[in-house]
């Protein structure tokens, strides 16, 4: 980057937001997944979204690239920089701007933590049901760009449902506000949704008018053990039934992934026995704690008698509630414990899993006798994740792994991510999950929106391939 530019660019942030030298901190090239290869020379931290369009508008004068950046929680490498790309952060651009008690929304800042906008909306009567593991340092604005899934799509959908409208500044610098607080709106395109999942590609989301739910007043959550798959699928079927629409969770844990997540996860206890196939948390939200409980009760008490399930614990307490959760919230973690490992996102049919989790065993097993494999998941919206490893080999063997995951995830016509996104560590495998026709039009939007490939480049697609 030239001195001109660079000039040109602290003029427009300020020194507070023009990180130079050793002032560029770690956590500018590291995410979840580790350190990345590239230390940059400087960081753009931009206050508005003015601010942010004049940034764009000089980067795309000079072809210069950008990449941006939220709470750095992402797991397929997507903000990290790369070689002379300059980290955009949106960690000056946070704040609540407004919540509407009577349209039952929220207009957030892009760079705001998920958790600092589910306490105030909780403080205000509402929830915004978005709820993934990393609601204390992910933003709002990484949740857009990757489409975040979390705990409860089941019932409330991914992040796309939550969201109304969006500010966003483009690659020339154009701002495009359409903060929307209309549910219905069929004024044409729904432009919002360009930028929602397009990890950073298209444009950088500064801005949201996020939709809340009345909040609860009920939740009862019960953990249960379960003898077969096929139990399991009838089990969320007949809690589907028995619930409705007050079904907000369904997760189930594999046997060995249980038993690894209360050895290796402090603070976890084991609720039920370790000696049972399959583990299921379910949870309802309500009305009525009193009626709401006794009817979720009801309704498991049917399933022990069908033998859908075998044990079950069910809440008492907030604290109780808090503990369940803690067995689940533990699998990224437990996981973790098992390196080396390679960690998977995907999404399946139901009635695809079963034969899915017992194929992958057997293709790494037969490669690797002493291969392990690690299961857990939202089984009620078809997405696992999984930890695969093969021993302890070292170099362990990732692009083998990856080959047998998504190769078989492809032949089921699955989805090799189901909630993490692309980036760069399944661009590779992106035509397992979206055909020709499909990936043409994502490159033409690409080009169309960024013609100079300053957005992020080689994130999604590779950078000889848009």
């Amino acid at each position: 980057m030239n001195s001109e530019l660079a000039t040109a660019l602290k003029t427009i942030v300020g020194e507070a937001g023009f990180l130079e030298g050793d002032a560029v901190g770690e956590k500018y090239y590291s995410d979840w997944r580790g350190q990345g290869d590239f230390r940059p020379n400087i960081v753009l931290r931009p206050a508005s979204t003015e601010e942010l369009s004049g940034i764009m508008k000089h980067c795309h004068e000079a072809g210069q690239a950008v990449v941006a950046q939220g709470g750095m929680t992402g797991l397929v490498a997507a903000a990290r920089p790369h070689l002379n790309e300059i980290p955009i952060s949106f960690e000056r651009m946070t704040g609540i701007d407004e919540l509407d008690a009577r349209t039952g929304t929220m207009t957030v800042q892009s760079g705001t933590p998920l958790q600092v906008i589910q306490e105030h909306a909780e403080a205000n009567g509402f929830i915004y049901p978005l709820d993934l593991g990393a609601r204390g340092s992910c933003t709002i604005g990484g949740n857009l760009a990757t489409n975040a899934g979390g705990n409860r799509v089941i019932r409330f959908g991914m992040t796309r449902d939550l969201v109304l409208g969006v500010e966003a500044v483009l690659a020339d610098g154009t701002i495009v506000s359409s903060l929307n607080k209309l549910i219905k709106n069929n004024t044409g395109y729904d432009l919002k949704q360009l930028f929602i999942g397009s990890e950073g590609t298209l444009g950088m989301i500064t801005k949201a008018v996020l939709r809340l739910s009345p909040k609860p007043e009920s939740q009862a959550v019960a953990f249960c053990a379960a003898p077969d798959f096929d139990a399991v699928a009838n089990f969320l079927h007949h809690m589907k039934s028995g619930l409705g629409g007050d079904l907000s969770a369904f997760e189930v844990i594999w046997q060995n992934t249980y038993q690894v997540t209360i050895a290796n996860v402090p603070g976890v206890k084991a609720p039920l026995s370790q000696d049972h196939p399959y583990y299921i948390l379910t949870e309802t939200m309500g009305g009525d704690q009193s009626r709401d409980q006794e009817r979720f009760e009801a309704v498991l008490g049917e399933a022990l008698e069908t033998g859908l399930i075998v044990d079950a614990v069910i809440s008492k307490s907030h604290a109780e509630i808090d503990e369940l959760w803690r067995v689940r919230d533990g699998l990224a973690e437990a996981m973790a414990s098992q390196q080396p490992a390679v960690g998977f996102d995907v999404s399946l049919l139901i009635d695809d899993m079963e034969y899915f989790a017992a194929e992958v065993t057997r293709r790494m097993t037969a490669s690797w006798p002493d291969a392990c494999v690690y299961i857990g998941g939202h089984l009620g919206d078809g997405n696992l994740h999984l930890g695969a490893k093969a021993g302890s080999l070292d170099p362990h063997p990732k692009e083998e792994i990856d080959a047998i995951v998504y190769g078989l995830v492809g032949e089921l016509n699955g989805s090799v991510s189901a909630e993490h996104g692309i980036g760069m560590l399944k661009r590779a495998y992106l035509s397992s999950s979206r055909n020709p026709a499909e990936l043409a039009l994502m490159k033409m939007l690409k080009q169309a929106l960024d013609p100079g490939d300053i957005l992020s480049p080689g994130r999604i697609f590779a950078p000889d391939d848009t």
